[in-house]
């Protein structure tokens, strides 16, 4: 009756031990093609860039961050008619 005391007092003692952590890498694969190498997957379809707006890689960072702020604004806009 002791042993099997002591064996669920160890089992149940392991049970909230951590286990041992795996390395991860947080390296970000991006697509080649994007300006900055952080764009999307592009798919099975390929990018699709009827404007050919890719190609200007000055302002790309300029769309990209003014495209977030719309982002925000209208999520804003959003909660705000909730």
């Amino acid at each position: 009756m002791k042993f099997a005391l002591l064996a669920s007092l160890v089992a149940s003692a392991a049970a909230f031990a951590p286990k041992p952590q795996a390395a991860t890498s947080t390296k970000i694969f991006g697509d080649p093609r994007s300006p900055d190498l952080l764009g999307v997957d592009p798919g099975p379809l390929d990018l699709w860039d009827p404007l050919g707006l890719i190609d200007d890689i000055d302002g790309f960072a300029r769309r990209r961050a003014v495209e977030i702020k719309h982002g925000r604004i209208s999520m804003m806009a959003f909660i705000g008619m909730l």
